[in-house]
């Protein structure tokens, strides 16, 4: 399962996080240095879930962003009641 958005095509993308220490010279001190630099994933919150698409129901895979916008349709909830 690919962590990808089939309706935005949102995905996962590498990035860097930069640790810094020190005081900056605007706040008074002597200058913000770079200590680490530590490569890292930004990972979409993607789930696996049941939708309608063209008429039929099927799973994809959809971030949570579509679905709070409504881009994503979920199937009627079926009745189990036994036809008189």
């Amino acid at each position: 399962m690919s962590r990808q958005c089939e309706i935005c095509g949102k995905k996962v993308v590498a990035g860097g996080s930069i640790r810094r220490r020190g005081l900056a010279k605007k706040l008074g001190g002597v200058g913000s240095r770079v200590i680490a630099r530590n490569n890292r994933m930004f990972r979409p919150n993607v789930h696996r879930m049941r939708a309608v698409v063209n008429g039929a129901i099927k799973r994809i895979t959809v971030c949570s962003s579509c679905v709070q916008a409504g881009k994503v349709t979920k199937p009627v909830k079926r009745s189990f009641e036994k036809a008189a």
